[in-house]
């Protein structure tokens, strides 16, 4: 008899065929690692102060203090603009000419598009429409103001606090932007905007700012240090981080810096990544190493210097089934405590949110499950991370072990890929399962075997781990797949080991 190590690295590996994610996790859900042992992500709660604010589904969201340490999240939907207090008291702060905008994504693929008489009869047409982006919002203070801009109204908006004021277009600023972002130097900047030149016009590469510290003051004067300019790229902005003194600035297919050079021209700008362009204007995320995005069809790391792309063990499951019409509402998040960047996206057969994907970026693997979340902001002003569903509903995350959507406890679980545990001709019967647990009887195992890689797979199990626990069933190759038991505990889980021995078919 021999003990055989079931010693699985961390992270998932979902790139290629089964037989590639040998020795590695291959699927699972709402699980993290932490030192090498496999574990539950922290549960959520309904926060009962913000609970019930918006019935639609929020993109994009902030939260800050004010002056007086009053706490606030503003979010915004594809026709609303409201904040809370954190006592609960929400506020709808919307202009009362707001534009609504579209609460999906669509392409314009429809009857009368194209050209009459090309493509074949009966087959879908490439997807090369006008895309109509699902309506999202950029959001930050300026002080203890909140500086917000809508991709339908295309308007920059201040809100001065108040329970009766309503947010209101900053005077003087360009008529049409797509986003916005308030640098450390306090400046507002206007990304994809309106040039004070009347023979410009509107620019999706046009980045424009106020005065220092006076957001009325947008044309440019050698008494002031409000400025503009053209970026030099085919790429149109799509969304702008301040990370590490400076302010990245993201197109749809490269990244620029802007960095605060004083007068005369205030900003000095610097391409500093080609081809990595982001797929979304909610898809980036500042920490400490640097800025993290989701691209296209990669992840990119710009590390204050240059920009490059991050390996993704989970290439293939992310890209493979993504739903592209509605890229425009994938968000990212941080989780600072746990070292963790989440992306939020759309699976292949979904127009909304159902999936995340998330690097740890300080153990250097990936995870992925399944979460319908809309949008949020990390831990910092709050005491929890704060996420939205698609229904408007706030949730404190990282809290408790309860699971729950809808009343139903989500699966927890991991599963391997294929473990060889006999080679050549040999078969390998397994007899015991000698199980590593912090709180034995909290998880349940489930093996599957099989002897050849595509040949028919056998299911053996669920177990209730004791030690040692007797399974029997035979095989060259056996995937396990450990799964919490409901209700959660907070479970460890460790290096597992069978016992088993050379043997034959039968």
């Amino acid at each position: 008899m021999a003990l055989i190590p079931l010693k699985i690295p961390a992270g998932f590996y979902r790139t290629g065929t089964e037989l590639d994610a040998s020795g590695r996790w291959r699927d699972g859900s709402l699980v993290r690692w932490r030192d090498g042992s496999l574990r539950p992500i922290g549960g959520w709660r309904v926060n009962e102060n913000i609970a019930s604010i918006t019935t639609n589904a929020p993109r994009g969201m902030h939260t800050w203090e004010s002056n007086n340490s009053t706490r606030y999240v503003a979010a915004g939907s594809y026709n609303e603009l409201f904040a809370v207090v954190s006592g609960g008291t929400a506020y709808n702060i919307a202009p009362t000419d707001l534009v609504s905008g579209s609460e999906d994504a669509s392409v314009n693929i429809g009857y009368g598009y194209g050209l009459y008489g090309a493509g074949t009869y009966g087959t879908p047409r490439p997807d090369t429409g006008n895309l109509v982006e699902a309506t999202t919002w950029s959001l930050d203070n300026w002080g203890q103001n909140l500086i917000a801009c809508s991709i339908a109204d295309r308007r920059l908006l201040e809100w001065s606090l108040g329970p009766t004021s309503k947010a209101a277009v900053i005077a003087n600023s360009p008529s049409v932007v797509n986003s916005t972002v308030v640098t450390e130097e306090r400046f507002i900047f206007a990304l994809g905007s309106t040039s004070e030149d009347p023979a410009v016009g509107f620019s999706p590469r046009l980045v424009r700012w106020c005065d220092r510290e006076d957001n009325t003051v947008w044309t440019a004067s050698p008494t002031n240090q409000a400025g503009e300019i053209q970026l030099q790229t085919s790429g149109q902005i799509e969304t702008a981080i301040r990370t590490r003194g400076q302010t990245l600035i993201i197109t749809d297919i490269d990244a620029h810096t802007a960095r605060y050079i004083g007068p005369p021209y205030v900003y000095g700008f610097e391409r500093v990544g080609t081809s990595c362009g982001i797929i979304s204007r909610q898809a980036a995320a500042d920490v400490d190493m640097g800025v993290f995005w989701m691209g296209n069809g990669g992840f990119y790391r710009f590390d204050g210097n240059l920009v490059s792309e991050i390996p993704c063990d989970v290439h293939d499951y992310v890209f493979n089934d993504i739903n592209t019409s509605q890229k425009s509402k994938t968000w990212a998040f941080t989780n600072g405590q746990f070292g963790e960047i989440w992306w939020f996206y759309c699976s292949s057969n979904s127009t909304e949110i159902d999936r995340y994907v998330a690097l740890d970026y300080k153990e250097n693997h990936w995870l992925i499950g399944n979460l319908s979340r809309t949008s949020g902001a990390p831990r910092g002003v709050f005491e929890y991370p704060m996420l939205m569903d698609a229904n408007g509903a706030m949730y404190d995350h990282e809290v408790g072990l309860s699971y729950a959507v809808s009343g139903t406890e989500q699966s927890i679980f991991a599963e391997s890929g294929p473990i060889s545990i006999g080679n050549g001709d040999n078969i390998m019967q397994v007899t015991d399962l000698i199980p590593d647990e912090k709180t034995q009887g909290d998880v349940d195992v489930t093996f599957k075997s099989r002897y050849y890689p595509n040949d028919t797979e056998y299911t053996h199990g669920p177990y209730t781990p004791t030690s040692p626990t007797a399974v029997r069933f035979s095989g060259r190759q056996i995937r396990m797949r450990v799964e919490g038991d409901a209700p959660y505990a907070a479970w460890r889980v460790g290096t597992m080991r069978v016992d088993a021995k050379a043997g034959g078919r039968r």
